[in-house]
């Protein structure tokens, strides 16, 4: 198993980086990882900690539309360059907390994908150095206010809501460009979304070296690399659940707000 690097808070409110075991005990590092964060001589027992969102960004640089059947499911062509967007580092939560359905809407979707997070602050880098600026990756729930969206004309709003960023529950280092990206929803055995992550129309390294040339990306900066078809709608009470292999399962819960 891949080791998987994770934020954590102890009873007391102190947060650390550190590496889960598979005993479920952390091994605290003196830093962040992409820091060149080290192991330490404490270890955090299973019951006397929180897992947090794996990273606390400056920002999150996200992908519209990257994947070929979810752009013709949204009535439009592929871009032919990224189409980015932000969300707030405000927006995300972490797995097992609740997404909150804002009172503004009346269609909240998930969106399930693949997370990069920064190692190296990255600036005007070609594809080939992107790949060295890339530390590790791990999922992220782009959740969405559909109906906000189409009404806006912009997605900032939509995007933007408190907890529609769920993310985590770790970072891994490595990751099969084969890898399988699924989406349950609540007792669903059929994913409502599925797809391997190579069938991304622009892959990681080039989008993190598009990305460095509109803007600086900073160490522990996480860029959403877009979602597959099968997006649809969240209802207070439902389970949302993305999995992709060798990485995890990010889930949460969806709750009025």
């Amino acid at each position: 198993m891949a080791q998987r690097y994770v934020r954590v808070q102890n009873q007391e409110g102190k947060i650390y980086y550190g590496l889960l075991q598979l005993s479920f005990t952390v091994q605290v590092l003196d830093a962040p990882p992409w820091l060149q964060g080290q192991p330490t001589d404490l270890i955090l027992e299973p019951d006397s900690y929180q897992i947090l969102a794996p990273c606390s960004p400056s920002k999150i640089v996200a992908v519209g539309k990257n994947y070929v059947d979810h752009a013709a499911e949204m009535g439009t062509e592929v871009p032919s360059e990224p189409l980015i967007f932000l969300k707030p580092s405000t927006s995300i939560i972490a797995s097992g907390e609740e997404i909150l359905y804002p009172q503004q809407s009346q269609r909240v979707d998930y969106e399930g994908e693949l997370a990069i997070v920064i190692g190296d602050r990255t600036v005007d880098c070609t594809p080939a150095e992107a790949q060295t600026k890339i530390w590790g990756y791990t999922i992220a729930n782009d959740v969405t206010a559909r109906d906000l969206q189409k009404r806006d004309g912009q997605w900032t709003r939509a995007k933007g809501f408190d907890t529609f960023c769920p993310l985590g529950p770790w970072i891994v280092r490595e990751l099969s460009p084969g890898a399988k990206l699924q989406t349950f929803l609540n007792e669903l055995t059929t994913p409502v979304q599925s797809a391997w992550i190579d069938q991304m129309v622009f892959p990681p390294d080039f989008l993190v070296s598009y990305i460095s040339r509109v803007m600086t990306l900073l160490p522990g900066d996480l860029v959403l690399t877009g979602t597959p078809s099968g997006i649809g709608p969240l209802q207070p009470g439902d389970r949302v659940l993305v999995a992709i292999e060798g990485i995890g399962r990010l889930e949460n819960t969806v709750a009025a707000r």
